[in-house]
């Protein structure tokens, strides 16, 4: 059973309407940015390092977020989703081709600042990302799962200073989420 709250409306012709709003969705879901690269590389930061940790041609680079309620299920969703978008040119020009069709590889990078709230005040609260250790096995196991779509997948580092480049082609960015709500 899905819990909301239902909020009634006067329209200006003065006929009422009534709008289901389910505020678990509205924030309770795995998030994903996919962006459409011909390069991309993560570098992890320490105060007298530099080193790249992944680096990819032709491809996604993905910011993955993850919250509290989050499942191996909103991980499948978001891998299987992911391997087979069609957002690469086929030979008419046309996106219709998917990351496997052009043998391109992903850069999966975690990014509790997707559940960034900014509604209140001026310092974002992170309160609705995942605790470390769940989000951490939750993006160890999407990483995973697009593997075994037989992608390359090359992966930023959990809770360190990260720095990512990229040269996002098209521009293509998608918003992906595990409960479909755009």
């Amino acid at each position: 059973m899905v819990s909301g709250r239902l909020k009634l409306y006067l329209n200006p012709e003065g006929v009422s309407y009534a709008l289901f709003y389910n505020s678990f969705y509205s924030h309770k879901i795995m998030r994903a940015v996919i962006q459409k690269v011909t390069q991309a590389k993560v570098d992890v930061l320490s105060e007298d390092s530099h080193e790249t940790c992944g680096e990819i041609n032709n491809g996604f680079m993905i910011l993955l977020g993850v919250t509290h309620t989050d499942t191996e299920a909103d991980a499948k969703y978001i891998a299987d989703k992911t391997a087979n978008l069609r957002i690469f040119e086929d030979e008419n020009g046309k996106l219709n081709l998917s990351l496997k069709d052009v043998g391109g590889s992903i850069l999966l990078v975690s990014q509790f600042t997707l559940y960034a709230d900014t509604r209140s005040g001026r310092r974002p609260s992170f309160s609705n990302a995942a605790p470390a250790e769940q989000a951490d096995k939750l993006y160890q196991y999407t990483a995973q799962l697009l593997r075994e779509h037989g992608l390359t997948v090359e992966t930023g580092r959990f809770q360190t200073h990260m720095q990512v480049s990229l040269c996002n082609d098209g521009p293509v960015t998608l918003l992906l989420d595990s409960q479909k709500t755009f």
